[in-house]
Order: C-alpha cells, then sequence, then structure tokens
C-alpha cells in the first residue's frame, strides 16, 4: 500500500462526508503533503513517525506543530476507520507539549469609536455614487462589530441569511455549521437596512448581502484592504485586521459579565477551551479597574504609606 495513493479519497471523504470547510482542506493538503515527503514510506514505520514529529518540533512554533500532527493522526485514523488498516501507529505514540499562551489582540475601545466616528463623518460629508461605497463600508464594520463574526462569515452572508426586520443573522462556520447571531443595537441594524436598500438590486443580482462596485461579493482580501484604508486616514496606528473585532467583541462581552458559555455559542467555538482565552485579556482590565476602583485605596490606615 502507498500512503500517497490515499490522500484524494481521505480528503472527498473529508469534503464530502465531513463537510470540512476549504481552508481546513488545504491545510490538511499541505501537512500530508510535507509528511510523505519526508517519511517516504508505503507501511506505516512507529520510528519514522516519532522521527518526524521530533523534526516538527525543531522547525516550527507549537501551535503550527500541534496542527501538523493532528492531520496526520486525522489521516491515520481514517485509514483504521475504513478498513485500510487494523489500527492507527498513534495509538502507540504518546504527543504531549504545553502550548504557550498567545493572546489575541483586541482593539481599544477608543480607536474602535475613532475608527467608526470617522468613517460616519465620512460619510455624512459625501454625496453621489462615493456615498454608496462609504455607506457599505460602515455597514461591514458594524456587522464585523456587532456579530463578531468571522470576516469570510460576513462576506460570505447571503441576501436570504439576514432578516432586517427582526435583525437577525444565519452565519455558516467552520465545518458549514451554522449558528443565529441577533444584531440588537438598533442604529447598527438601521445603517444595514439603508445600506440594502440602496444596494437592493446589486443585492439580488449577485445573491449576496454584501457587494463590490462590480456586483459582486465583496470580499475578505477588500474588506482587508478597505479597513487598513479607513483606518490609516483616521489617524490610528495600530495595523488593525478584521479577525480583531471579533477578539474585541468577545473580551468587551466577558469583561461586561457576560457567561463565557454564551459567548463561546454567539462565536460558533465548538470547545469552552477556544473561548476561555479571552478571559484572560478580560483579567486585564480587571487589574486596571481594582487598581483604580477598590475601596482600599481611600482608606486611611495608620502606618500605611
Amino acid at each position: 500500500m502507498k500512503l500517497e495513493d490515499k490522500l484524494t479519497p481521505y480528503l472527498e471523504y473529508c469534503e464530502y462526508r465531513k463537510e470540512l470547510d476549504k481552508k481546513t482542506l488545504k491545510a490538511y493538503h499541505i501537512d500530508l503533503r510535507q509528511y510523505f515527503k519526508y517519511a517516504r514510506m508505503d507501511e506505516p514505520d512507529r520510528e519514522r513517525i516519532e522521527e518526524y514529529i521530533t523534526q516538527l518540533h525543531k522547525d516550527y512554533r507549537q501551535k503550527t506543530v500541534k496542527r501538523k500532527i493532528a492531520s496526520v493522526k486525522a489521516f491515520y485514523s481514517y485509514l483504521e476507520e475504513t478498513g485500510i488498516l487494523t489500527e492507527s501507529p498513534f495509538k502507540k505514540i504518546k504527543v504531549k507539549f504545553k502550548e504557550a499562551l498567545t493572546l489575541p489582540r483586541i482593539i481599544p475601545r477608543e480607536e474602535i469609536e475613532r475608527l467608526l466616528n470617522y468613517m460616519y463623518q465620512h460619510l455624512y460629508g459625501s454625496d453621489g455614487a462615493s456615498r454608496g461605497y462609504i455607506l457599505r463600508d460602515v455597514a461591514v464594520i458594524e456587522a464585523l462589530f456587532a456579530t463578531g463574526a468571522r470576516v469570510y462569515e460576513v462576506s460570505g452572508i447571503r441576501k436570504d441569511s439576514i432578516d432586517l426586520n427582526t435583525g437577525l443573522i444565519r452565519f455558516m462556520g467552520k465545518g458549514a455549521k451554522e449558528r443565529y447571531v441577533q444584531i440588537s443595537n438598533s442604529f447598527v441594524l438601521e445603517i444595514l437596512k439603508r445600506y440594502h436598500d440602496e444596494n437592493v438590486q446589486s443585492i439580488r443580482g449577485s445573491g449576496y448581502f454584501f457587494v463590490n462596485n462590480r456586483g459582486s461579493r465583496y470580499t475578505e482580501q477588500s474588506i482587508r484592504l478597505m479597513l487598513k484604508k479607513y483606518t490609516l486616514q483616521a489617524g490610528i496606528e495600530r495595523n488593525i485586521s478584521p479577525h480583531m473585532f471579533r477578539h474585541s467583541f468577545a473580551t468587551y462581552l466577558i469583561e461586561e459579565g457576560v457567561d463565557v458559555s454564551c459567548v463561546q455559542q454567539i462565536l460558533g467555538h465548538s470547545s469552552i477551551k477556544t473561548t476561555q482565552i479571552y478571559i484572560h485579556i478580560a483579567a486585564k482590565k480587571q487589574a486596571e479597574i481594582l487598581k483604580e476602583m477598590h475601596p482600599r485605596n481611600h482608606m486611611k490606615i495608620i502606618g500605611a504609606a
């Protein structure tokens, strides 16, 4: 048996049976090709797999190593489940390492406020065709911050996936998982309605809610470039990405006392461990609050400096 010959049927299984998204499939393809090139074996060889894992640790950061090992492990599990292999070699291989905690980058509240104020000033001071584009850009940024959705989820909102009367949006997340998020801010919802009303023909023609000047889907890359443009124009030095709105959305909700399991559901995380990373960020704000607001600061204690 040649392992490489099983790659195509495995990826087809992942796409059509497990309904994994294109980014995950691409990562699997890259990781497994790398593994095949290194291992150069037709049958599973535990010693060779161990060598490959050691090499990964030498070449990559822990997060990348974890992903690449998971790709190979999932492939062997498929071979076992389909009867191609009697047993996955990973059942006898122990992979354990401590991954460094990397906190997501968030946007300070005042910078979000500054960006939105600039965009609205730009909107109210414009006219003609440019006004329609600015209105769309404002609506996109408001949608990112209002829902905490990923940029490809916002870009991929279908015209029939958003109810402008109730503010309910259906997102298609990782693994083609559906979830619903409610836009509760009436001002934000009004902006989305105004954008829709001024672009209704293009929206109907493309099938997507957010469209570009050619009447096609407003792509993730276009959104990134748009955000970069307005960030610079607003005089914000921080390099802000669309995904930082997702991080900020989650962190600020937790700071306001929202239960982490509720934030998990809104974000569409399959594991609560993924969401709990935002508790660490919110703790920074907690430390600032206690430093400034704790009643002990205002007590007159004998001998205290």
